[in-house]
């Protein structure tokens, strides 16, 4: 059976805009994890309907316990916590078929997109992969292209829409919100969010069994 790893970050999640909402010491965070669950479990119907038997999902924000494990659809297993070898794709190595970027956003100094960094906005700036410029989507989709497990999905703003498709041709991609600026975005309805997610999720999953998705993305070394 197909075996599908979702990794889950929230700056691109359904309605974010700014920090505080991505702060587990602010009190509007309580909110916006419960969305970032909510997101994930949109996926998981999707991949679940599309064809996919073993979901893995991996919370890659802040110390990743954000997502509720009393929410989550039953049908995933939840890796959580950190440090974790393989951070934001821990389970990348365990036999995964292809992955999911839920929740995701633009790399550092992106114009017009949601919360952009990479990695980390107070340590650094650019990264680098074989002197192209990249964020986390590029990051961590060489990091499971060294595993030959292709990115057929990413959700967030139209920025990491954009970005996520210059190093991985060909994927699915959902957009949840329109950026405005760094923390201004015209953000979809949760319920339309959703719908949008379930179905992009369900058409990455028969595409990719059908051998029609974005190519794991191979760097050379």
């Amino acid at each position: 059976g197909m075996k599908l790893l979702i990794a889950a970050d929230m700056e691109g999640i359904t309605g974010v805009v700014n920090f505080d909402q991505t702060d587990p010491h602010h009190p509007e965070y309580q909110r916006f994890r419960r969305l970032m669950t909510q997101d994930v479990n949109a996926a998981v119907r999707g991949a679940a309907v599309g064809g996919a038997d073993t979901i893995l999902v991996t919370d890659g924000h802040w110390n990743s316990t954000n997502i509720l494990i009393e929410e989550l659809d039953p049908r995933a297993i939840l890796n959580s916590g950190s440090p974790a070898h393989f951070s934001m794709v821990e389970g990348v190595d365990s036999g995964v078929d292809a992955a999911f970027f839920i929740g995701y956003h633009a790399r550092m100094g992106t114009e017009n997109a949601i919360l952009d960094h990479t990695w980390s906005s107070s340590r650094v700036k650019n990264l680098w992969i074989n002197g192209k410029l990249a964020g986390e989507s590029g990051l961590n989709g060489a990091l499971c292209g060294a595993f030959g497990v292709p990115v057929v999905l990413v959700s967030g703003d139209q920025a990491v829409c954009a970005e996520a498709g210059e190093w991985m041709p060909g994927i699915e991609t959902v957009q949840v919100k329109r950026a405005l600026g760094r923390h201004a975005a015209e953000c979809l309805s949760v319920k339309t969010s959703h719908g949008l997610i379930e179905h992009g999720a369900r058409k990455a999953v028969q595409s990719f069994l059908a051998g029609q998705a974005a190519r794991p993305l191979v760097v050379e070394t």
